[in-house]
């Protein structure tokens, strides 16, 4: 149950925080602390997608939970490496802010909001419904 209301709720958030992105909302030189870019965009939109149509996927309800708890445990690694690499990089190194080329990992701000997600993604991977607990 929490594995797809996460999918969903923060699939939303991810997809609704792309196009805030892509409506140039959050720029550098308008929000220099928290800004997005056209990379940052299609990421977040893409794993929104993904996560969305992942919460409302058909099938057995058995296979379906297994895959959906698979997809918060990828997103719960993804988004917890991105956040510790974002501490790990000296501040003025030629990878910073830039990381990999692809992300701006610019303040503490958003490596906090990537460890964040991080760490929900992996609590609802262990905290069980009080019907699941009650059951077994």
């Amino acid at each position: 149950m929490y594995p797809r209301l996460f999918l969903s709720a923060g699939g939303s958030v991810l997809l609704l925080l792309g196009v805030v992105g892509y409506a140039n909302l959050f720029t550098e030189a308008g929000s220099p602390s928290f800004w997005l870019d056209g990379t940052e965009n299609l990421a977040h939109s893409m794993v929104g997608v993904v996560a969305i149509s992942a919460a409302f996927l058909p099938g057995r309800s058995g296979s379906t939970a297994r895959f959906q708890r698979c997809v918060v445990a990828l997103i719960a690694l993804i988004t917890l490496s991105v956040g510790v690499y974002g501490f790990l990089l000296p501040a003025g190194s030629g990878a910073h802010p830039n990381a990999f080329g692809v992300a701006n990992l610019e303040s503490p701000a958003d490596n906090l909001l990537h460890l964040v997600i991080g760490i929900t993604a992996a609590a609802v991977l262990i905290v069980k419904p009080a019907s699941e607990r009650a059951t077994g």
